[in-house]
């Protein structure tokens, strides 16, 4: 089965953590949600029964410098071949960018490192991303902030979305995401950690709220003391209470030793308790397209607000 080609090359490619098996299962219940029945399409280039070249499409709305705009997003490009692969990848992507072009996008992302030479022919641009590990500041009372923590539930979804789109309105690009989007990204992780060995991952999602709304909210993969900053999000431009919100999770154990906390932040976001101890390029190459005649001027890593969910 091609389907099966396929998921056997991503997942030699891209290590999950998962058994062959599991993320077969991962990817059925992925493209079986609504959301990816709407957004998320698999395309394969193949000569009779030999896939040629893969790759992942997800068409979203977004806004690009203020205005409303359809976005191609392509990723997982892959090729099954070791002579000539390159080339078939390369001519899948360029039929689907003339594809979605031709259905009303304005721009395309592409996301995976196909090759400078062939991406700066095609009028890609890198946009750069930067990941950061930060060090949390213990609480003055040397235990948790005195802010009401508790697990995130479906009723929030709505107040998170609320709080990314007052977030993302400064930016030259950025993507809706709603609520259905948010719910995907989460239900994906969550899946990612109920589908590995017993224990070796967990998926946390916390709200800080005030009454009985969502003021703030983190999304962590956590292994172990490795502590991965899926997403989070802040009515307070400061950003305080994602801080406060971090502090309180470690303050759980607070014998233990303190875990390693890693992820991608927003331009400009640095919640007051929170210090950059390190910083190093993403491992995820993202470039972007314009479709528009003349292009855009080049996209800042300052231009830009992507959570890793958006591209994936």
């Amino acid at each position: 089965m091609i389907l099966d080609r396929i998921l056997d090359r991503e997942y030699a490619a891209e290590p999950s953590g998962l058994s062959r098996r599991a993320y077969g299962r991962l990817e059925a219940v992925r493209m079986a949600a609504a959301w990816s029945r709407e957004h998320r399409r698999r395309f394969a280039l193949v000569s009779g029964d030999v896939v040629l070249a893969t790759a992942r499409e997800r068409r979203v709305m977004g806004t690009l410098n203020q205005a409303s705009a359809q976005i191609c997003g392509i990723s997982h490009v892959f090729t099954g071949l070791r002579d000539g692969g390159a080339a078939y990848a390369e001519l899948l992507v360029e039929r689907l960018l003339a594809v979605a072009q031709a259905d009303g996008a304005r721009a395309a992302l592409l996301c995976g490192d196909m090759g400078t030479v062939w991406c700066d022919a095609a009028g890609f641009l890198r946009i750069p991303r930067t990941m950061v590990e930060v060090g949390v500041e213990q609480s003055p009372r040397h235990g948790a902030s005195m802010t009401l923590v508790r697990a995130g539930e479906e009723r929030d979804l709505q107040a998170i979305a609320a709080m990314g789109r007052t977030r993302a309105t400064p930016f030259r690009l950025h993507l809706d995401r709603d609520v259905d989007t948010i719910r995907a990204a989460i239900a994906t992780k969550r899946m990612l950690a109920g589908l590995g060995k017993s224990g070796a991952r967990e998926l946390q999602f916390f709200i800080a709220e005030e009454g009985i709304t969502a003021a703030a909210y983190v999304v962590l993969s956590v292994e172990g003391l490795e502590w991965t900053l899926e997403e989070c999000g802040d009515r307070d431009a400061s950003g305080a209470r994602v801080g406060a919100l971090l502090q309180s999770l470690i303050a759980r154990e607070p014998a233990g030793p303190r875990p390693t906390i890693r992820g991608w932040l927003p331009p400009g976001f640095l919640p007051p308790q929170l210090a950059i101890r390190s910083t190093q390029a993403a491992p995820d190459v993202v470039m972007f397209r314009s479709f528009e005649s003349g292009g855009l001027p080049p996209l800042s890593e300052r231009d830009v607000l992507l959570w890793p969910a958006d591209l994936d």
